[in-house]
């Protein structure tokens, strides 16, 4: 999301030259072996190419995907493997838009996690479910809000579930991202950090990054806080924005 007038592997160099891990989304569109070349350091990925977490059919298919994921995966040093409450398509709405969440796939959606979490740990491998918004980016999508993503991961209970804490989708859909952060503590897996409105660097919105940074640290998360995020302007200037707001 950054340096986007370079081709993408260069985008990858430049942000390791600038000593940060990058993340990816569609891997199947990338060359991983040109990526991993680079010598950076990759912390997250997407998870799957395609299914969901309630349709039978669309399980297995989540899970099938899921298992080419981590092969991939491998490539680029084992980074955690994203998933979303369903398939995404390539304007980030679900392919199957749900009016109304029910109690059946909530408990659809918690054995297709059992089994992802399963096939990670077989594979010694971390997926992390991410919380997404309805209001902005992406209306439709079940078990959006970060209550959601926790439950169900809290309800699985395994090292290889985690969640994908987006705060960014967290303050446009839940707020009280303080309290958010202490809840879900316990089952943080990544954290991702945009700010409102605009989706760009920290400093650039409403949301009091510093303020997350100290309460993230209070609460002993000690894993990946990543900008998934536009640069306002400079993309230099952005990262060094990012930066700031989280080292103490």
């Amino acid at each position: 999301m950054v340096f986007r007038d370079l081709p993408f592997v260069e985008r990858v160099r430049t942000l390791h030259a600038e000593g940060f891990g990058v993340e990816i989304w569609s891997w199947w569109t990338k060359d991983l072996d040109a990526l991993a070349a680079t010598g950076a350091r990759f912390t997250s990925m997407s998870g799957y190419v395609d299914g969901e977490l309630v349709d039978p059919d669309g399980a297995d298919r989540l899970l099938a995907s899921a298992e080419r994921s981590i092969a991939a995966s491998r490539v680029l040093g084992s980074p955690v493997l994203n998933l979303h409450g369903t398939g995404l398509d390539d304007r980030g709405l679900p392919v199957r838009p749900v009016e109304t969440v029910t109690g059946d796939m909530w408990l659809a959606a918690e054995r297709t996690l059992r089994r992802v979490a399963d096939l990670g740990a077989r594979h010694d491998v971390v997926f992390v479910l991410e919380n997404l918004n309805l209001a902005v980016d992406h209306p439709g999508v079940p078990f959006a809000r970060a209550a959601d993503t926790r439950a169900l991961v809290r309800a699985v209970d395994s090292p290889h579930l985690r969640m994908n804490l987006d705060l960014y989708h967290a303050q446009i859909g839940e707020g009280n991202l303080v309290e958010l952060v202490r809840e879900s503590a316990p089952w943080l897996g990544e954290v991702q950090v945009a700010d409102v409105p605009g989706r760009c660097e920290p400093g650039t919105g409403e949301v009091h990054h510093p303020a997350l940074a100290r309460v993230l640290a209070e609460v002993g998360y000690t894993g990946t806080i990543a900008m998934e995020a536009y640069a306002a302007g400079d993309d230099h200037a952005a990262l060094t924005a990012f930066r700031e707001a989280f080292t103490r």
